[in-house]
């Protein structure tokens, strides 16, 4: 008499665990999110206060950790940079290079890394199941590219705290905000219409 044991169903940790476990996938998945951001980087408005304009970039980066997981997510955004890096008009208003890189915007792309990095980690625990978790999840990465953001800006202006601030984080706070809930809502709403694969 044979016994058959049944494999169990691996329970994905993100959204792109939904998709095969491949290196094919996790390559196109990294590419696919580094072009995102380069495009989200195209809608830039300039504001006359401030070097630093408002541009789609952080949603990007919020969706990048989130569906890839701190690995994968971070490894996006450091590819989108190490591409425009490169010369290729990737940055807003199709910039590129180390001089732009540097420039008074360039805390806010380490920022990118680090943030996604965070959100992807958190979304491994399950973080980005519930708009209540969602959320807070998302909050924490953008407070992240605000930290490196402002903190480079005010080095590069020579500016204090106060100054930095005002440049650097106040006029996009009410953007962000929705940035980060539209986010927030977005990834548990994936997963409720996800089909049903191991344990969530």
């Amino acid at each position: 008499m044979t016994t058959t044991t049944a494999t169990p169903l691996i329970a994905p940790s993100t959204l792109a665990d939904l998709l095969p476990r491949t290196r094919v996938r996790t390559v196109a998945l990294v590419v696919g999110f580094a072009l995102l951001t380069a495009a989200a980087a195209q809608l830039s408005i300039p504001l006359p206060w401030t070097p630093v304009p408002l541009t789609g970039t952080t949603f990007a980066v919020l969706l990048a950790g989130a569906t890839l997981g701190w690995k994968a997510g971070a490894a996006s955004q450091l590819l989108y940079n190490l591409l425009a890096l490169a010369g290729l008009p990737f940055y807003q208003d199709a910039n590129s290079g180390w001089t732009y890189a540097t420039g008074a915007t360039g805390g806010y792309l380490v920022g990118f890394v680090v943030a996604a990095a965070l959100v992807g980690l958190l979304a491994e625990r399950h973080q980005d199941r519930s708009v209540v978790t969602a959320v807070p999840a998302m909050l924490a990465g953008t407070a992240v590219i605000y930290l490196f953001g402002v903190t480079w800006l005010g080095h590069v202006l020579g500016a204090d705290a106060t100054t930095a601030l005002e440049k650097g984080m106040l006029p996009f706070v009410i953007g962000d905000t929705v940035k980060l809930v539209i986010a927030g809502a977005l990834l548990p709403t994936a997963w409720r219409l996800a089909p049903d694969v191991g344990e969530k």
